[in-house]
């Protein structure tokens, strides 16, 4: 979970933050709980084998901004993310961008405490 880039707020504004999951059931698992908690979130698009080559890199591995701006920059922030999981984790994974629920007035607002929550069916969050 990271406030981790403006253009999220693009994509989907200041009321949900953007969220990345690699599976369909961990999205819907989060939209729930976003809806249940009232942090709210949407999904960004998930393609990776279409934005991995906005990091290409001449002196490095790969770089750590996109090419194009223009192109799904809050889906590649993402996958930038996904690219330091390790290989061989085959688990679910999921990325919250809150950068616009997440301050207000250059304040926290404690976006994400609730989503959280929910998604580990804590006590009173588990209602989903």
């Amino acid at each position: 979970m990271a406030t981790l880039t403006g253009a999220q707020l693009i994509s989907t504004g200041k009321m949900h933050a953007g969220i990345l999951a690699n599976t369909e059931e961990l999205e819907k698992t989060a939209v729930k709980a976003g809806l249940a908690s009232g942090d709210l979130v949407y999904p960004l698009l998930y393609a990776p084998e279409l934005l991995k080559k906005e990091f290409n890199s001449k002196v490095a591995d790969m770089k750590n901004s996109v090419k194009d701006r223009s192109n799904a920059q809050c889906s590649c922030a993402g996958h930038f993310i996904e690219s330091h999981i390790d290989p061989n984790y085959e688990g679910g994974w999921l990325h919250v961008d809150m950068a616009g629920p997440g301050t207000k007035a250059e304040r926290g607002t404690g976006y994400g405490v609730g989503l959280v929550l929910s998604l580990v069916e804590a006590p009173g969050f588990d209602e989903r």
